[in-house]
């Protein structure tokens, strides 16, 4: 014991490093065995990983997704990445329809002279020459009818836009549906064929105000019945 407290205050430095590397390997071995995450550089010791049921993580994302969308109006003279616009075309193409029909079609206008355009065949609607992206979305369709009698094309249209607006909150886009327009016209401007239906459109950029608004909806119990109406 002696010779340790000799060596210890002859060697200080030698005697720091030396106590320092067996805390980093006594921390990190404990750290291993209880299954935290570890970073060296930086060095930090992350906490304990929770363990969430499979889907419970993605339940979680898309509510809170659904709960921050809004209508945008306004948006930043910014372009949308042609990746981003890829990727929430790939969610409208993956989105359900009707016996697997997939009716939809979308026409993505991005030149500035034909965004204008629509924007006065869409009510004179400033806005919507504005927005970065107008998204056209189209129905080729034969008219089918589900069992149920409603026609299946807008119900199929909607659910398409409805995946493009929610993966644009996830991507920190923006979007607006826009249901004030002249179809004709509207066809006119992106030589659209007389056979395709123009269902809506939607604007998407990135929104000049990013913060979440209150949203003025009906309360629970008067949409929602159990069992019976």
């Amino acid at each position: 014991m002696k010779d340790l407290f000799h060596w210890v205050f002859t060697y200080p430095l030698a005697t720091i490093l030396f106590a320092a590397a067996i805390t980093v390997i006594l921390t990190t071995f404990i750290a291993l065995l209880q299954g935290r995450a570890i970073s060296f550089w930086p060095p930090r010791i992350g906490g304990k990983p929770i363990r969430i049921q499979p889907g419970e993580r993605a339940a979680l994302g898309v509510i809170e997704t659904v709960k921050t969308r809004k209508s945008v109006r306004a948006y930043l003279d910014k372009p949308v990445e042609a990746e981003k616009i890829n990727l929430l075309m790939e969610a409208a193409r993956l989105s359900p329809s009707a016996s697997n029909k997939q009716e939809w079609r979308f026409v993505i206008v991005r030149e500035p002279e034909t965004r204008r355009k629509l924007a006065e065949k869409a009510g004179r609607q400033s806005f919507v020459g504005e927005a970065p992206v107008v998204i056209a979305a189209c129905a080729e369709t034969d008219e089918h009818v589900m069992q149920c009698g409603q026609l299946s094309y807008p119900i199929d249209v909607a659910i398409a836009l409805d995946h493009i607006s929610l993966a644009a909150v996830e991507l920190g886009l923006g979007t607006c549906w826009i249901g004030i327009f002249d179809e004709k016209l509207v066809k006119e401007v992106l030589g659209i064929p007389d056979k395709i239906r123009v269902v809506e459109l939607m604007t998407l950029g990135y929104p000049a105000d990013p913060g979440a608004v209150a949203k003025k909806r009906l309360p629970f119990s008067r949409i929602v019945k159990y069992e019976r109406w």
